[in-house]
């Protein structure tokens, strides 16, 4: 099998392209009634095929403006970003501290109040604790 090259894309797109030309064409030259558009107080009469075919242009143009505006910032905001000087990052070390556990131990369980015998109002409602059990006596 050969292998794909940009020059044979293009062939590919230029006949799909000329394809598409001749199907609006096509359709343009049969639907020649012509309609009456009138916009901000301007006035044509061109056929139904050219009135479509210019909606759609101008169409695609609303929606092609804006996202060529959006690459072109990315564009220039990537050309910005590969000319500045590296930036350091802060330090992503956990401060350590002798009243924790280290990274990955399990918690101590929390310890009850002894005067009410419940759990502190912290760690009271966390659903990943596991209450101690209430004294009976």
């Amino acid at each position: 099998m050969v292998p794909r090259t940009r020059t044979g894309g293009l062939w590919i797109a230029s006949v799909l392209f000329a394809v598409v030309l001749l199907v609006l064409l096509v359709f343009i030259l049969q639907n020649t009634k012509r309609a009456e558009i009138s916009f901000f107080g301007a006035r044509a009469n061109p056929p139904i095929g050219v009135a479509l075919l210019l909606a759609a242009v101008f169409g695609v143009l609303l929606v092609a403006l804006p996202g060529t505006a959006r690459i072109l910032q990315l564009r220039f905001l990537a050309r910005r970003r590969a000319t500045a000087p590296p930036v350091q990052s802060p330090r992503t070390e956990e401060p350590t501290r002798p009243d924790l556990p280290a990274s990955g131990a399990a918690l101590p369980a929390p310890s009850a109040d002894p005067a009410t015998g419940s759990l502190p109002p912290s760690s009271a409602h966390d659903p990943d604790r596991i209450r101690q059990p209430e004294d009976q006596s």
